[in-house]
């Protein structure tokens, strides 16, 4: 039986183990997943960090940074944190646009967003981002990873590759002419080591073979193909010192909403990760550590010349595969790949471009996820809206607009299917036998059709949730009483839930009812929606005489007020 989560929003997972007590057997296993998943990690630090608009040992300090914050401070036993292919677009967009200072600012706030929202306990409310809109913004995410490979892939001659994405297209249209063969072949053996190895041996992490033949082939063989070194200079081996950005302070208030993605990117994908670590492990997570782990991590990471950092579901994968028990396998991770940057950095500018390119095709494929998204297309049409549009809007347009459009959508979308659901009906139609409706039902006590409704009296029943999207519904069903009655009687026994906009619709009931010479009587309220009356001081307009527990006392009060 696992341990109760302890009450604190912020508790490391590292602090648990080790009073628990941390043995040699559980080092040895974390030693040994650490170096492999270091080993994993390399090539796709460098990989995410190009695709990102920015340099490749960037990549390498986010994922030695953010990647030991991540899992020393961490809510997960085996979560991996560092550069992620989810941060690409975005990330692109920031640096083309503000520059890299630009993007440190916005880190940093997305940082400090993070740690609020983890010190705030939305660790759970974070989960609830729709799944349309997950599958629509990584489907795309990966499209624009693809496309932004095609240059190396082929290895074309461009100056540049524009932003948007039909001018790229058109830029590439235009270089096709100019293809190589040598990176092209090289990009294809890449693919296909990163395919075909893992069928062979998984002792071998694929990438990490892909690019040690495919860098050996170039420099044995002197292939003309573009290089890491050629494209950026050499790359340094040693960690930069922190340095704050240099910005205007007029352009923080724009880059808050760059930042606002990045940090609902960051809590998303490593909540994720986590949750499907724990679906490997038997383990579960602490969501609210893991936020503020990640803003921490996020807040540190840009300091050091980094870029944004989550939890990385596959990193992960492979780090719990590998034998990982406790968080010291991710700082082991951390370790390994600041060790490999100390000493084998120099090295690094030899990987060629086409090789690199190959790799995220690879990643790009597998991030896309497109059986499900097919598998949505077969889904109701509010939510196959919700897929395309966020899909559309990362592709096309950006992964800011596409992440809030669709969030935005899918909430109103949900509002309207909400409000279909709240039903508001007289009980004279209730009264008939329902189709299909058993002897037990029909012998419940509580229903109108073992009832006499008098003269001058009119029941409704509200079945679902009132509130601002049923609200409409309800005044339309009243409105339907063509002579205004002595008692009109609610029956509320159906409705858990009450907002603003839901009262405020009974309160102008209530206000018709009485300067008609009526009387409102609410019956059958629950507790959340009687507070509610309570605290708005609505109940004590209505008369607590006029709020029975049921339709029953509910019928005696109407039947005393027709007498009265």
């Amino acid at each position: 039986m696992q341990p109760a989560q302890p009450p604190s929003v912020f508790h490391p997972k590292l602090v648990t183990v080790l009073r628990e007590g941390y043995s040699w057997t559980l080092f040895r296993s974390d030693l040994v997943a650490g170096l492999v998943v270091g080993i994993v990690a390399l090539p796709l630090a460098i990989a995410f960090a190009i695709a990102s608009g920015v340099k490749p040992e960037q990549g390498l300090y986010t994922a030695v940074i953010a990647g030991f914050l991540i899992s020393a401070l961490g809510g997960s036993r085996v979560q991996i944190g560092g550069p992620t292919g989810a941060f690409v677009v975005l990330v692109y967009a920031v640096v083309q646009e503000y520059g890299y200072d630009g993007l440190v600012v916005a880190t940093l706030l997305a940082g400090a967003l993070l740690v609020v929202m983890g010190l705030a306990r939305m660790g759970a409310v974070i989960k609830f981002i729709p799944y349309p809109v997950t599958v629509g913004f990584t489907s795309g995410i990966a499209v624009i990873i693809a496309l932004g490979q095609v240059r190396d892939f082929l290895g074309l001659s461009m100056e540049s590759v524009p932003a948007e994405f039909f001018e790229r297209l058109g830029a590439l249209w235009e270089a096709l002419p100019t293809v190589s063969p040598w990176a092209a072949g090289i990009a294809v053996a890449t693919v296909l080591t990163l395919r075909l190895l893992p069928h062979v041996t998984h002792r071998v992490p694929a990438s990490l073979a892909a690019l040690l033949v495919t860098t050996a082939i170039v420099r044995f063989f002197d292939i003309p193909v573009d290089t890491i070194e050629g494209r950026f200079g050499a790359v340094p081996s040693s960690l930069p010192t922190p340095r704050l950005p240099h910005v205007e302070w007029s352009t923080v208030h724009e880059l808050f909403s760059p930042a606002l993605s990045i940090a609902l990117l960051a809590g998303i994908e490593s909540l994720l990760s986590a949750v499907v670590a724990d679906g490997m492990t038997g383990r579960r997570h602490r969501s609210n550590t893991e936020l503020v782990a990640q803003g921490i991590a996020n807040l540190a990471s840009p300091l050091f010349g980094g870029i944004p950092a989550t939890g990385a579901i596959a990193r992960t994968a492979t780090n719990i595969k590998s034998g990982a028990k406790t968080p010291i396998a991710g700082i082991v991770h951390a370790l390994t790949l600041l060790l490999i940057l100390l000493v084998f950095g120099r090295y690094a500018g030899m990987i060629p471009m086409a090789t690199l390119a190959g790799i995220l095709m690879v990643v790009a494929w597998n991030m896309g996820e497109w059986h499900v998204f097919r598998r949505l297309l077969r889904s109701p049409r509010s939510d196959v809206m919700v897929l395309l549009s966020t899909f559309g809007l990362t592709v096309i347009i950006d992964l800011t607009v596409a992440i809030q459009v669709g969030v935005v959508m899918a909430a109103l979308l949900f509002m309207h299917r909400m409000s279909e659901v709240t039903q508001v009906k007289r009980q004279v139609e209730a009264m008939r036998r329902p189709a299909g409706a058993d002897d037990d039902e029909m012998a419940d006590p509580d229903r109108t059709s073992a009832l006499d409704i008098p003269a001058g009296v009119e029941v409704f029943e509200i079945d679902g949730p009132f509130f601002f999207g049923a609200a409409e519904t309800f005044r339309s069903a009243i409105a339907q009483i063509e002579d205004p009655p002595r008692v009109l009687v609610l029956r509320m026994r159906k409705v858990l839930t009450l907002d603003a906009t839901g009262l405020a619709a009974l309160e102008d009931v209530h206000e018709q009812t009485a300067r008609r010479g009526g009387t409102l009587v609410l019956s059958g309220v629950h507790a959340q929606p009687l507070v509610v009356m309570q605290r708005s001081g609505f109940l004590d307009r209505v008369g607590e005489d006029n709020v029975p527990g049921d339709i029953h006392d509910s019928m005696r009060r109407a039947r005393a007020l027709v007498a009265a």
